[in-house]
């Protein structure tokens, strides 16, 4: 079981506490966006605070889904162990999104920090309590499904249709809008996966991967100024690029 560093949030929110909630990813574009002082005070007193460092395991595939975990700032890689033993990195997720929440018994994949974040986790029952309580929380849950809906049908579609250079365009493209959703575009965004999870996810070779950024930093499109830090200096091309399809 992962040692997770938790603070329970509980009785009314004090002033540190609503400090927490307000610069939240969660509160800024995930579950608790619409919700008021009250709801977010129910929501809060009904949660823990976690956090752990990158590399750790939030939660295993096969694991009772018991909880859900909102996103307070971090990144989290998904995988499913497929039948050969191999694993596939199924997704990414940041600040503001939420994992775990499954109709099944069981949690679908993995889901591994890439860098040290923080969560709050809430027992099942609890938050089906509060999406009873309050409609609002319960619409927002369901437009966040929504859009992760879209996401993988979006992927769906670069994976099996794309050329290489469109679908690793097409996942640069992703991350910057991860991060606009999120707040201001930083004039460098983080990219805290490696190659070859990159490669993975788009269906494609490590080598592929390492040779179709290298084209790109050629053509002046991207920069990457330091370790796990990229900058777009062409979003026109690198749209232009992900907007292109194989035969």
């Amino acid at each position: 079981m992962n040692p997770f560093d938790a603070t329970r949030v509980s009785g009314q929110v004090g002033p540190s506490a609503l400090d927490v909630c307000e610069k939240c990813g969660s509160r800024v574009t995930g579950i608790c966006r619409p919700l008021d002082v009250a709801a977010l005070d129910d929501v809060a007193s009904e949660s823990e605070q976690t956090s752990l460092p990158a590399r750790a395991t939030l939660f295993r595939e096969g694991d009772p889904a018991t909880r859900a975990f909102s996103i307070m700032n971090g990144t989290v890689k998904l995988t499913r162990l497929l039948p050969d033993g191999r694993q596939q990195v199924v997704g990414f997720r940041f600040a503001g999104d939420i994992i775990g929440y499954t109709t099944a018994k069981t949690y679908p994949f993995d889901a591994e920090l890439l860098t040290p974040s923080q969560f709050c986790r809430i027992d099942r029952p609890k938050l089906d309590k509060l999406l009873r309580t309050y409609p609002t929380l319960e619409r927002r849950l369901l437009d966040l499904c929504l859009e992760e809906l879209a996401q993988t049908q979006e992927h769906v579609v670069t994976v099996g249709r794309r050329t290489a250079e469109s679908r690793v365009a097409a996942f640069i493209l992703g991350l910057v809008e991860a991060q606009r959703r999120r707040g201001p575009l930083p004039k460098e965004i983080a990219m805290p996966m490696t190659r070859a999870d990159i490669a993975d996810f788009l269906g494609l070779t490590l080598e592929t991967v390492s040779r179709t950024l290298t084209g790109f930093r050629k053509r002046n499109l991207i920069a990457e100024p330091a370790h796990q830090r990229m900058q777009i200096l062409s979003m026109a091309g690198i749209m232009q690029l992900a907007e292109g399809e194989g035969d």
